[in-house]
């Protein structure tokens, strides 16, 4: 059973930063890319970032592209989502998820997702 599970969200003051962690456990580690998603109440799912440990690969989108930072610690099965310079736009519920297959769709897909983390930015 695959299982995400998300932590590190919470509240930052705008310019700061977090780090997302995505624990992964039920398949094997390779068989999927990990996709970061975030979601704003009444909004799309937008994708954020992806990493492919298959293709050692990853792609982030121009959305957030010099602020965040994707990676992997393939001993752990965590994925990390370094998130600098914050700002209110990036106020969202994120989401860890399996991609659909082992490497970085353009557009980004997903077929598990975790439970997410609230990541608010406000002064």
């Amino acid at each position: 059973q695959v299982q995400l599970v998300e932590s590190g969200g919470g509240l930052v003051q705008p310019g700061g930063s977090l780090r997302l962690s995505c624990a992964a456990s039920g398949f094997t580690w390779n068989a999927y890319a990990i996709a970061w998603f975030r979601q704003v109440p009444g909004k799309e799912l937008e994708g954020v970032s992806c990493i492919s440990s298959r293709a050692g690969a990853s792609y982030t989108a121009d959305s957030v592209k010099g602020r965040f930072t994707i990676s992997a610690d393939n001993a752990k099965n965590t994925v990390y989502l370094q998130m600098n310079s914050l700002t209110p736009e990036d106020t969202a519920v994120y989401y860890c998820t399996t991609e659909k297959g082992p490497y970085c769709g353009v557009p980004m897909d997903y077929e598990y997702r975790g439970q997410g983390t609230q990541v608010t930015v406000s002064s």
